[in-house]
């Protein structure tokens, strides 16, 4: 759409795509997960947004919700004809790598099986699909991978991820299908990596953070706003969407702490080979953004804007918004 545009200065074309943003009908599956929840509320400023949840609705939200088994054909093809939306918006995914670990068919389900069907219903109704991948689709020896590496899954969840975007591809080649990685605040206040520091740090518990795991974390609601631009820019194919740097678990958790003016000290250095975890992590989950960045029209927003933005949410009652929404969550969404 905005083809013809391309040799337009970054700031013009982010004035360009402003001026011609209009408002679409989104349907966001996952609307009860920390990306689906922050997506629809984002997307609610500007978009008719239609948020799926499948077990726990949601309590005065500022979109409409949708109560829906997405992986029951007749209820999934019925919803689309009844939303008949511009764009599906896939987050939903058992998202848990323990879960996953522990019970490999039900991983397959939702996050291949699901994706794939979900890729070719889009296809035939007309509408878009952005379907959400993660980053721990590659092994994490190297790291600063691009879209062209090949991948090398270490756990079922990162397995079934990736067959479900080689599926969503396979099956709707005019999809977007975007790696990520992401924290923020959510329905429950324990589903990120941040409130996993924040909620000890408050409790002055001492907290452990992997010194030797590596990734380019997003503030949920920033990625949110990418996603919403990408959409508007009519993209398609394979992208990666991450902060432009990276940085260990442990520095993110002690960066969170001089933020919330919290102990630091009780951040404590530690190797993920200690921790006893079921399913395999990768160490380096580091990507490129140079493909994003390419046509992005601004920059990506780094580390330390990410953590002053989650900050400003927390001082603004947003946690309390989230959860004033629900009493109760799953790892299913």
């Amino acid at each position: 759409m905005l083809g013809k545009y391309r040799v337009c200065s970054a700031v013009g074309l982010f004035i360009l795509l402003v001026c011609l943003a209009t408002a679409m009908r989104l349907l966001i599956s996952g609307a009860g997960g920390l990306l689906g929840l922050n997506l629809a509320i984002e997307a609610s400023r500007l978009h008719q947004v239609y948020g799926v949840v499948h077990r726990h609705t949601l309590r005065q939200a500022p979109f409409t919700v949708l109560q829906c088994d997405l992986t029951d054909d007749a209820a999934r093809r019925q919803l689309l004809e009844q939303v008949s939306p511009d764009w599906v918006l896939h987050c939903a995914a058992l998202a848990d790598l323990e879960a996953c670990e522990a019970d490999p068919p039900l991983a397959k389900k939702l996050n291949t099986d699901l994706p794939a069907k979900l890729a070719e219903d889009v296809s035939k109704g007309g509408a878009r699909l952005l379907h959400v991948s993660t980053d721990a689709v590659f092994d994490g020896q190297r790291g600063n991978y691009t879209e062209e590496d090949e991948p090398h899954p270490l756990s079922v969840y990162a397995q079934t991820k990736l067959a479900g975007e080689q599926a969503v591809l396979t099956n709707n080649p005019q999809a977007l299908v975007v790696r990520v990685n992401f924290y923020g605040w959510s329905l429950s206040g324990k589903r990120s990596l941040a409130e996993f520091f924040i909620n000890n740090l408050r409790a002055g518990k001492e907290t452990p953070g992997f010194a030797d795991v590596f990734f380019c974390p997003l503030l949920a609601n920033d990625l949110a706003q990418i996603l919403l631009t990408m959409i508007q820019l009519d993209l398609s194919g394979l992208y990666h969407v991450v902060a432009p740097e990276a940085i260990s678990k442990y520095e993110f958790g002690v960066q969170l702490a001089q933020a919330f003016g919290l102990d630091a000290n009780l951040v404590r250095p530690t190797s993920v080979t200690q921790a006893g975890l079921r399913a395999a992590r990768s160490p380096n989950m580091t990507l490129s953004v140079a493909k994003l960045q390419s046509v992005f029209p601004r920059p990506l927003p780094t580390i330390h804007q990410g953590l002053q933005r989650f900050v400003a949410l927390y001082r603004e009652g947003y946690p309390e918004r989230l959860r004033s929404m629900s009493q109760t969550s799953s790892l299913i969404y």
